[in-house]
């Protein structure tokens, strides 16, 4: 096996761009030394849940995300995405007593209406 060429260092990415087009690579990598490269999860994974809402509320759902022209479910994602930030957001202020008692439905049904 000949000894690989060594990689010109290029001052642009431009010129490392032009570099690689005309020349070809098995010149400079030993392919056959080369590992298998595992990368992280590139998009965000997503689990499915069940829930159980009063049908009242799926129907206002569906209604609001029909005037929307977005798909239910992912209305309903953005609704919790948004609650959750804002709670996460205040959640260094302290909440008066009696919102702190209700549960997340109620305010989430609250701010359909």
């Amino acid at each position: 096996m000949k000894p690989k060429t060594v990689v010109p260092k290029c001052k642009t990415e431009a010129a490392e761009r032009t570099f690689w087009a005309r020349h070809d690579s098995t010149a400079f990598v030993d392919y056959r030394t080369g590992r298998r490269a595992l990368f992280p999860i590139l998009r965000p994974s997503v689990k499915t849940i069940s829930i159980r809402v009063p049908e009242a509320l799926l129907e206002s759902l569906k209604t609001l995300a029909h005037k929307q022209d977005v798909p239910y479910q992912s209305l309903v994602k953005i609704i919790l995405a948004e609650r959750v930030a804002e709670a996460l957001h205040t959640s260094k202020q302290p909440s008066p007593p009696s919102a702190a008692c209700l549960p997340p439905v109620i305010h989430l049904q609250a701010s359909l209406l």
